[in-house]
């Protein structure tokens, strides 16, 4: 199916075709014509799937039509909640995107930064609002904001909302919006608490479903490096030395050990920056922007940017240390081989480590290809009995729910999301670095 056989409006059509649009994902495909037709929608979808632009493109189509608030120029029509600062930024940039070339407002306001740009923009009169949920409640409760001329209202990763502690905060969002209205509900998973507010909320929805968590691995190369935790500075080193190696996410466990190899990579002169909780939003965003426009070519980040970072076209991931909870590793890797295009992911291993790969490899199905062509390979036997070792000290197996990078209350910002456009015409794929060498059976 093309964006032509999905009945938008020339506009769209146009904007879509500039950011190199043609085929829908299958949650786009599915969910757009329902959204149309004014339909609720109850959305379960993974990272890497599209849901963005499956809500932001048929929302600009709807708010292009004559609507009941017309007369009250300032009314604010839609709203998106979303956890997160990143990803509250990148779905308003998909709104630019799309509805470029419509005569359609749009503003995003997070916590971490000041107010006023987002007092003003809101007194100038916006369309749509992209919202994280303790700013906004900040705002209305000084009455800058109102909700009462909502027409559609877009709750995004409601998932992560419970894991941050912010199911009430949501909840006393959707007590001032008008009882009739368009709702449209996505989350990654459906725990108890979820699946009962996605039904207190929504009207005889449309269910869309697509690619559980597991099978996003699959389409990406990976690659497992064993190697001793004093070697994995040296082992970064050696790989990117590749210069087709443009540009690289690497993920920290920690944000003082995103840090620290930030510093290792300076000072080999590699361009690297770090992006993580301690960071500012405005230093948050800027390592972003440079890494985006390859400036910086290493970006070291902790999992704050484990669902919420979306470059185009980048081809590799490299995990320095391995999460403990295996769906962030799926969430990690994700980053790239998305949107048709294929990617490279590449972990390193230790003694202490081992046990968070078999977990990640239960979990995705798949035993992964381990590369013992380089110069700090770790021994079969040094590897299982540091892993032994590590297993009786208890070292090797925190708590799942374990997050270093949370804190006892985050800012509403700190925990990341999916987001990512629809399917853009699939380019050569690009050189990679080494090839397995052999694989762990």
């Amino acid at each position: 199916m093309l964006f032509e056989e999905l009945s938008l409006i020339e506009p769209i059509l146009k904007a879509l075709q500039t950011e190199g649009y043609t085929q829908p994902t299958p949650i786009q495909e599915q969910s757009i014509p329902s959204i149309l037709q004014g339909r609720d929608l109850l959305g379960c979808a993974q990272t890497g799937t599209g849901k963005t632009a499956a809500f932001a493109i048929p929302m600009l189509q709807l708010l292009s039509k004559p609507h009941a608030n017309t007369k009250v120029h300032k009314a604010i029509k839609a709203l998106v909640l979303t956890p997160t600062r990143e990803l509250a930024i990148q779905i308003e940039e998909s709104f630019k995107a799309y509805g470029k070339n419509l005569p359609i407002r749009h503003l995003v306001i997070f916590g971490g930064v000041g107010q006023k740009s987002q007092t003003d923009a809101l007194h100038r009169g916006v369309d749509i609002l992209v919202a994280t949920p303790g700013r906004l409640l900040d705002l209305m409760n000084q009455g800058f904001i109102s909700l009462k001329d909502i027409e559609l209202f877009v709750l995004d990763e409601a998932d992560r909302m419970l894991d941050m502690g912010f199911i009430h905060d949501v909840k006393k969002v959707i007590a001032k919006l008008p009882a009739i209205r368009q709702t449209l509900f996505f989350s990654a998973t459906m725990p108890k608490e979820i699946q009962t507010l996605a039904d207190t909320i929504l009207r005889n929805p449309v269910k869309v479903e697509v690619t559980p968590v597991s099978s996003t691995a699959e389409k990406i190369q990976q690659q497992i490096f064993y190697v001793e935790k004093q070697d994995k500075r040296g082992l970064l080193m050696h790989i990117l030395q590749d210069k087709t190696i443009e540009t690289a996410l690497v993920f920290a466990r920690t944000k003082h050990g995103a840090d620290k190899i930030v510093k290792d990579l300076i000072k080999a002169g590699i361009r690297a920056e770090a992006i993580h909780g301690n960071k500012s939003q405005n230093a948050r965003q800027r390592a972003l922007t440079n890494f985006k426009a390859k400036t910086t070519r290493i970006l070291v980040a902790t999992d704050i940017a484990a669902r919420g970072i979306d470059v185009d076209e980048l081809a590799h991931v490299i995990n320095y240390e391995l999460p403990n909870v295996p769906e962030t590793y799926v969430h990690r890797i994700g980053r790239t081989g998305r949107a048709g295009l294929s990617g490279t992911a590449f972990s390193f291993c230790d003694a202490e480590e081992k046990e968070f790969l078999d977990d990640i490899e239960k979990l995705i199905g798949l035993k992964l290809p381990v590369q013992e062509d380089h110069p700090f390979a770790m021994s079969w036997q040094s590897l299982m009995s540091g892993a032994a070792a590590a297993k009786s000290k208890g070292k090797a197996k925190p708590s799942r729910g374990a997050r270093p990078e949370r804190t006892s209350r985050p800012s509403g910002d700190e925990r990341q999301p999916n987001l990512s456009g629809a399917k853009r015409t699939p380019k050569s794929g690009s050189r990679r670095w080494g090839k397995p060498k052999s694989t762990n059976s």
